[in-house]
């Protein structure tokens, strides 16, 4: 039978586009309300008028821990409650350690680690009071390293540790904190590091299952929402993601490393010029510019 979420709120951070819109409009069509909060006020606004009056939006940026108890608390007044959390504002960057600047590294990490901090404690004292559950988007990489993504897979490591950290010290208060595991799914960001980058293409190919597939943006909402209503503590997606959890220890080993080293010798000068050529090291959808917060809750 399907879940359904009537009566119930969801607050989504980055939910202006991809994996955030997704569950955006599957939780309201299941009778739920959604608190949309991200950087991207038109996308944002398009979306909240799309859903209806079952949807508002604000303005708030993960990096500004004011910015994001204001939204909480504002998305918190305008609904009556707060019972679901989505940590899944998140970012990527091209580049190894000796070729990305300092201002692109440290700005995953605030966003993909940093971020997600602000928004569990700004949303915390709400889903006390609901007994409610916040599911925090990490992802494969939380497990796997790649060339070129260092600052991913550091943040992505990060943001699981810290999700699990929570999860222990709110048992006590009734709340539920669960880790979503993503592999390659098929949003703006998949699909701009493919473009930008044909080596990225070609050594992803070349890794083993899952890390070689691209999911469906339908398969990764359907698995989060049915994460959010059975407030699972492991989220993957695909399922087959779960392989790299329990072979984590084996993917770092020696005799990984022999096959990779191999791989990484080959392939990182080609990836190190690419972006070199490409002048940049993010991609053309992540929004760059700082956002002042919404005073009022956007109907």
């Amino acid at each position: 039978m399907t879940q359904r979420f009537d009566g119930q709120v969801l607050l989504i951070t980055g939910a202006a586009r991809g994996i955030g819109a997704g569950v955006a409009r599957t939780y309201v069509a299941r009778g739920g309300r959604v608190a949309l909060l991200g950087l991207e006020p038109d996308l944002l606004e398009a979306l909240s008028d799309e859903l209806g009056a079952a949807a508002s939006w604000w303005i708030a940026d993960v990096r500004d821990g004011a910015q994001v108890t204001a939204a909480v608390d504002a998305a918190a007044t305008h609904f009556g409650r707060i019972d679901h959390v989505l940590a899944n504002a998140g970012i990527a960057s091209y580049g190894t350690v000796r070729q990305i600047d300092d201002a692109s590294f440290s700005r995953v990490v605030d966003i993909n680690v940093n971020g997600v901090f602000r928004t569990l404690h700004a949303t915390i004292p709400h889903l006390e009071r609901t007994k409610g559950y916040a599911l925090v988007v990490a992802s494969l990489a939380s497990f796997t390293t790649l060339a070129g993504l260092a600052s991913y897979n550091a943040s992505k490591a990060g943001a699981e540790s810290l999700a699990l950290a929570t999860k222990q010290e709110v048992a006590h208060l009734g709340i539920d904190v669960g880790v979503c595991h993503p592999s390659w799914i098929d949003t703006d960001i998949v699909r701009g590091a493919e473009a930008d980058l044909p080596t990225f293409a070609v050594i992803r190919g070349k890794l083993p299952y899952p890390a070689n597939a691209t999911t469906t943006l339908e398969d990764c909402v359907d698995a989060i929402v049915a994460g959010l209503a059975k407030r699972r503590g492991r989220v993957y997606v695909p399922r087959g993601v779960v392989l790299a959890n329990v072979l984590k220890a084996f993917t770092h080993s020696p005799l990984a490393w022999w096959v990779m080293r191999r791989q990484a010798r080959k392939y990182v000068p080609s990836l190190e010029q690419e972006v070199a050529a490409l002048g940049r090291f993010q991609h053309a959808h992540v929004p760059l510019t700082d956002a002042k917060p919404a005073p009022d809750p956007q109907v």
